[in-house]
């Protein structure tokens, strides 16, 4: 019994650690210039390992793992960069949007079955990754349409702008994580998979 709940809280420490080196990565990768030079339109590469970490440990640490990388983006660069409008423009475009991402983890167990099973998991990979990622832009496009109208083309619906920016958004990351998951399908499947 003893030897059972050390094991259980070894695994919980590697979970904590491995969540905190994805999240520090995914900070990093933030600071890499992710214009697509089309308006804000802008690739999210800390999408990436937040994707792998999601579907190798599932929900919880991915939604947590999500939520601190939104905390950290706030203070990093949120207050820093202008991001920052007011606290419940500023709630909802970081730890919630942030934290959403890990809803990549409710594919965890599915995914990791058909890779034991030898099947190609890319199908179940794109497809729970896009659930995150849509999660997260959905909440940016709804604080781009309350709050950030005043920045859309003069003469243009703020929702119509905050679709076509958050959208746009949405669909660059969404073709990254497609060449990506289709290049590196063997090393995705690796890292997916959990050793211990």
């Amino acid at each position: 019994m003893i030897n059972n709940v050390s094991k259980g809280r070894g695994n919980d420490l590697v979970v904590i650690t491995e969540g905190a080196l994805i999240t520090a990565l995914a900070m990093v990768l933030s600071f890499i210039p992710h214009s697509t030079g089309v308006s804000a339109v802008e690739f999210s590469y800390g999408l990436i390992p937040m994707s792998i970490f999601a579907l190798r440990r599932g929900l919880k640490p991915g939604l947590m793992a999500g939520l601190v990388w939104g905390i950290l983006d706030l203070v990093i660069r949120g207050f820093s960069n202008g991001g920052f409008l007011n606290p419940l423009q500023g709630f909802v475009e970081y730890p919630v949007a942030f934290g959403v991402v890990g809803l990549i983890g409710l594919g965890s167990v599915q995914v990791k079955r058909s890779i034991e099973q030898g099947n190609n998991a890319l199908g179940l990979i794109i497809f729970y990754s896009a659930i995150g990622f849509f999660a997260k832009y959905f909440f940016h496009f709804i604080a781009g349409g309350i709050y950030w109208g005043s920045y859309a083309p003069k003469g243009m619906n703020p929702w119509i702008y905050s679709l076509v920016i958050n959208g746009g958004s949405f669909i660059a990351n969404m073709i990254m994580l497609l060449i990506l998951a289709v290049l590196l399908n063997k090393i995705f499947k690796r890292l997916i998979m959990v050793k211990n």
